[in-house]
């Protein structure tokens, strides 16, 4: 078990239980699984631009990535059906607590000027949203070594019911939100 695994059962679980009451442990919300995402629209014209987007998605989730592809034809896009554009790793489990605590301890504070998170991306079912800039903030990846700088969305599923939850869970797994 990952430490913050570890962390939520031992200090998280009670905390939450406490602050909104509840009087069984299955009702406290709970991370679900985290989804990355990168889309490469250029990858239409060049097919070696998707393998260097599934290798970096590899290195930073430690999982083979699926390849996305588009649902319908879309003429102004140059797009048909079923053309791979992008890349995909849903993260459970260990991988998902060890990905997660990376994330929030690693990756974010190498971010230029970094602020904190917008407290604001939530759905209103619980889940949270994340665009990122830029691979190169996570160490796995070397600077030299890529072609171009990506971004990727970051998509935090949780079982809680409400964003106020979902956020509180959130701020005591780690995630740096901005005040």
């Amino acid at each position: 078990m990952t430490t913050l695994k570890e962390k939520y059962t031992a200090e998280i679980a009670p905390a939450l239980m406490k602050q909104f009451g509840y009087k069984s442990v299955m009702q406290l919300p709970k991370i679900d699984k985290v989804v990355i995402n990168v889309g490469c629209g250029e990858a239409r014209e060049n097919a070696k631009v998707l393998e260097n987007v599934v290798g970096d998605l590899g290195q930073i989730t430690g999982q083979k990535p699926i390849i996305t592809k588009a649902r319908k034809s879309i003429a102004n896009f140059k797009l048909r059906e079923e053309m791979p554009i992008g890349a995909k790793v849903t993260l459970r489990g260990a991988k998902m607590w060890e990905f997660l605590d990376r994330l929030f301890n690693v990756a974010l504070p190498r971010v230029r000027d970094f602020q904190g998170i917008n407290p604001n991306s939530f759905d209103g079912r619980g889940n949270y949203a994340l665009g990122i800039k830029e691979q190169l903030i996570f160490p796995e990846i070397e600077y030299d070594k890529i072609d171009k700088i990506r971004g990727m969305d970051v998509v935090i599923c949780t079982t809680a019911h409400t964003d106020e939850e979902a956020r509180a869970l959130l701020e005591q797994v780690g995630a740096p939100f901005a005040k």
